[in-house]
Order: C-alpha cells, then structure tokens, then sequence
C-alpha cells in the first residue's frame, strides 16, 4: 500500500511540473546575440565586454566592466497573469565590495536584470523593476533608484552569501510591480541585463545564464 501511495504522489508531482509554462528569454546563442540591442549609458564612454561561453549546463554570457556601462535588451511581451515568475541564474567572479549602491556615486551592479512596463511616450516614464546580484547588500531589500523614481531597485542575490558560484533564483514580477510600483502590471514590454561600473571604476566579473518566466 505504501508503495501504491508512493507511486501516485510521484505521478501527481511529475504531472503538476510538466505543466508548468516556461517563456524563455535569454538563450545565449550566437544568433541571438547578434540581435540583442546594445543600451549604452548616457554619461559613460566605453561600453560594457559582453562574450558567450559554455559549461556543463548550456551557454552563458560573460560580462566584464572597468569604468563601463551598457546593457543587453530585447523587446518582449510577457503575459504576466500566466508566468509571473522571473528566474534567473548567474554568477559573481569580481564584485564591487564597499561601495554604496544605495547613492549615485556607488550605484554599480556587478550583475543586474531590468523588467520593463511600458507606461509613457518616453523611456524615462516607463516603470521599471532592477534585479540586482548586490555587492553589499542583503537579500530581498528593496529602494528606489537614486537617478528616477521609475525605476526599484530589487536585492535578488548577494556576494555576502554566494561569491564565485552559480545561483538560480525566482522573483514574482506581478506581485513586485503592485507592491513596490503600486501598478497591476499583465504584460511585460522589455528587457534587459547590465553590468556596469562606470560610477566607481572598479573592474567587475559576471555570468548570466538560464533566465525565462514561469507559471510556478
């Protein structure tokens, strides 16, 4: 009987996993590399070194900067009521220690991912929510970007814990842009992936692969 019971319940989890809906995003690939749309910073002068890697889980994108800023996006349409769930995998091997990201002069990530929400005629006027890997801070604190009040700023990983090592982790994006943005958010219109330090010019390592929503 034990083993009956067994069986079920195993039948039941791998029913309810294989249900579950996948939208991936970022896959790494050198097609798709060519087509992402390179979003320099306004301010800095070089760009961000962005290059595609493998290991024993598929590929990644490596980023490297040194006093550089410019992000990696795509247009996209994310139907938040079905897949709320953003996840992410990625890596700090230099991070930036000691400064304040909280400020102006110390806003640097070492790794970040921006969701956007389309809300106006401009790009400054859209809501935005900033998944940062911090350098300094603790997971799950959250505050408003120090250069608009468009933008969160959103703790999903930190160094403190995990440095030099892979992390996955999950965020609901629905349930993020209501509480933080006061905003009902059911489609997505971009996103992006940045690592930057053209506020503090310290040189920073980081990997990024396996990012996609889900439904769970």
């Amino acid at each position: 009987m034990k083993l009956f019971l067994k069986i079920i319940l195993t039948t039941i989890i791998l029913i309810h996993s294989s249900s579950a809906e996948i939208i991936k995003v970022f896959e790494f690939t050198d097609e798709e590399f060519k087509t992402l749309e390179v979003r320099k910073v306004r301010g800095s002068n070089e760009k961000t070194t962005y290059s595609l890697g493998m290991n024993e889980n598929g590929s990644f994108l490596r980023a490297e900067a040194k006093g550089t800023a410019s992000g990696l996006g795509k247009k996209v349409k994310i139907d938040l009521s079905k897949t709320p769930f953003i996840n992410i995998t990625w890596k700090i091997e230099k991070d930036l220690k000691g400064i304040d990201e909280k400020s102006k002069k110390g806003h640097d990530f070492a790794a970040r991912v921006f969701v956007v929400k389309k809300t106006g005629l401009t790009p400054l006027s859209n809501k935005a929510l900033n998944y940062v890997f911090s350098s300094n801070n603790s997971t799950n604190e959250f505050w408003r970007s120090p250069y608009t009040k468009s933008s969160i700023d959103y703790v999903l990983s930190t160094t403190k814990e995990n440095l030099n090592e892979w992390v996955t982790v999950k965020a609901n994006v629905k349930e993020h842009f209501k509480k933080l943005h006061d905003l009902n958010v059911d489609e997505l219109t971009g996103l992006a992936i940045m690592t930057d330090t053209d506020q503090t010019d310290i040189k920073a390592i980081s990997y990024y692969q396996n990012i996609y929503f889900s439904s769970e």
